[in-house]
């Protein structure tokens, strides 16, 4: 069939683009090697429309997992998008995104990093509102309008970009560094860094976004859309000065504890993922703030494997439990379930960093550099505590879904019967517990030594291990319990709510205009505006012409009473 056939060939050829990819980062990486290619469009008199790229090993080993995770992206759309009329369509869309990415990683050039922005936007509102219905509407409308701040931003450096003379950014950052022009342009790549990787304030969209397809959340939440911001501060990290530094760890931190919080108290699936990603992303920025830019970005890639093996999984679950997301109503999956409940467990154990996984080689190696770094007690709180809550809400999850009693989803029939989705986990799970190792022998050439006093070697463990037991206590928290939050409700709405910032961004931005235009409308159009515009003229029109007419009538009265006026006045004007 065609759909088969589309999902086949995209998977082919972004399965060996990506492979490909990845060999030439390690080539270029070993060679320490840069390709700085200009491609002359077209050349009119004296103006010249020049495409630029940049190949590094950075970009290419970037590019390479975006290829790999959406070949097994799109592998395992097929069976989850199965008996979709319009896959051809959502296939199409996929690579539009893959290819928007793309245009972004390896332009230096701020028009083509734009054209590759504004493609994520749009691709991304026209995914999350895939599902045509009410919510998801209003999702892709809160996606798009938070993207747009940083689109805007991005416009903005492009205009001020115009007094340099190109708008290769990748001349500049060290030539300008510390001058006015560079500090304002890094403030407003940081301004369109934090909208598109969902940072304090702008931190709302990212579990709203759940609302597209959960192959499109593996893609998004693993090495697209949310990666670009990152990536971009990677890219212009040389640039930015102390106050800078300090604004950005300030906000990461907040936003790494504010979503590993809001994790432990959300029941959606989905979202305790999307809010997971969050936090993550707070590590990366966090990490690019004190200096740890190839850290952040060895970090960037081992979340991306499994990251999208967690979106997988938690698609397998919600597709063979009836469209249920609500993770009470779960329960025992592992009898049932047993090739996604490891596939589950391999990926939250190497998002909580468990020894010889992925995410240990990248998370250790930063929260132990941390360590090392010119930071204050309350930065140095913000990253560890959030690591115990993200083990915390990993655990809580894993037992609310794989143990415990049967649920509601007991009454249906489940098991691991989907060819298609299987391969897909499968390709991501070996990666997820091999890659984290392979990445860190390429990236790190020379082997890190790191000496810490015992305690603060020690206190990543124990944060982990205090968080797994707090994750296994809420997990035993049924319908039956009488629960805490009741009794301590404004401050559990307050943490479970993200810190009221889906309020801000939904009513705080559409009440106060609406509200401005009805008191507007009813003071100025349906008040003293109406009393001294059209209705007033129109009463005081009808009174001057009933005094008009009372005048006419001819009354004996009137004319006496002016006959003595006027004989007044001639008397005065005589004197």
């Amino acid at each position: 069939m065609l759909s088969l056939s589309i999902c086949f060939i995209s998977f082919i050829f972004l399965l060996i683009s990506g492979v490909l990819l990845f060999f030439g980062g390690f080539y270029f990486v070993l060679n320490d090697l840069v390709y700085f290619i200009e491609w002359d469009i077209i050349t009119l008199n004296s103006g010249s429309v020049v495409m630029t790229f940049l190949l590094d090993w950075m970009s290419l080993s970037f590019m390479g997992f975006v290829f790999f995770i959406s070949s097994l992206v799109i592998l395992y759309s097929e069976d989850y998008m199965h008996g979709d009329l319009n896959i051809n369509r959502f296939i199409l869309l996929v690579l539009m995104f893959v290819l928007s990415m793309m245009f972004l990683i390896i332009s230096p050039n701020m028009i083509s990093i734009l054209l590759g922005w504004d493609g994520l936007g749009l691709v991304s509102y026209c995914l999350v509102i895939y599902y045509q219905n009410v919510s998801s509407y209003n999702a892709g409308m809160l996606t798009v309008l938070s993207n747009r701040v940083g689109d805007v931003a991005l416009l903005m450096v492009i205009a001020w970009m115009v007094n340099f003379g190109s708008w290769n950014y990748i001349y500049y950052l060290d030539f300008l560094m510390g001058s006015f022009e560079m500090d304002l342009i890094s403030l407003l790549v940081v301004l369109a860094a934090m909208t598109k990787s969902a940072q304090i304030p702008f931190s709302s969209w990212l579990p709203a976004a759940m609302a597209a397809p959960t192959p499109v959340s593996a893609l998004v939440h693993s090495s697209t859309l949310v990666t670009a911001g990152v990536y971009l501060l990677i890219r212009f990290s040389s640039a930015f000065g102390n106050a800078l530094c300090v604004f950005l760890l300030l906000f990461s931190g907040l936003t790494m504890f504010m979503a590993g919080l809001g994790a432990n108290f959300e029941y959606d699936l989905s979202k305790i993922i999307a809010l997971s990603t969050l936090s993550q992303l707070g590590l990366m920025i966090g990490s690019v703030s004190v200096g740890l830019v190839g850290m952040a970005f060895f970090h960037l890639l081992t979340h991306a494997l499994f990251k999208a093996l967690l979106f997988m999984c938690a698609g397998v679950i919600i597709h063979t439990v009836k469209d249920s997301q609500d993770i009470r109503f779960m329960g025992n999956l592992s009898f049932q379930m047993p090739f996604t409940s490891v596939c589950l467990g391999v990926s939250s154990f190497a998002l909580c960093g468990m020894p010889f996984l992925a995410g240990f080689y990248s998370k250790d190696l930063i929260l132990e550099m941390i360590s090392f770094s010119y930071i204050n007690f309350f930065g140095f709180f913000l990253f560890f505590a959030s690591t115990g809550l993200t083990v915390c809400y990993s655990f809580r999850l894993f037992y609310y879904v794989f143990c415990g009693d049967f649920n509601f989803s007991s009454f249906y029939f489940i098991g691991d019967d989907n060819s298609n989705m299987i391969y897909g986990m499968v390709g991501l799970m070996v990666v997820a517990v091999f890659g984290g190792s392979m990445l860190s022998w390429v990236i790190f050439c020379t082997p890190t030594m790191i000496c810490l006093p015992f305690y603060l070697s020690f206190l990543v463990i124990f944060v982990s291990l205090l968080g797994g037991w707090l994750g296994y206590e809420l997990s035993k928290l049924n319908f039956s319990s009488s629960l805490l939050s009741l009794f301590f409700y404004k401050s559990t709405v307050f943490s479970g709510s993200m810190w009221f910032m889906p309020y801000f961004s939904t009513y705080g931005v559409s009440l106060p205009p609406l509200l401005l235009g009805y008191n507007s409308l009813s003071i100025s159009d349906l008040g003293w505006a109406e009393y001294l515009g059209g209705q007033g003229i129109y009463w005081l029109l009808i009174n001057m012409s009933s005094v008009n007419q009372w005048w006419q009538y001819n009354n004996l009265s009137v004319f006496l009473m002016f006959f003595v006026m006027w004989v007044v006045v001639l008397m005065f004007m005589i004197i």
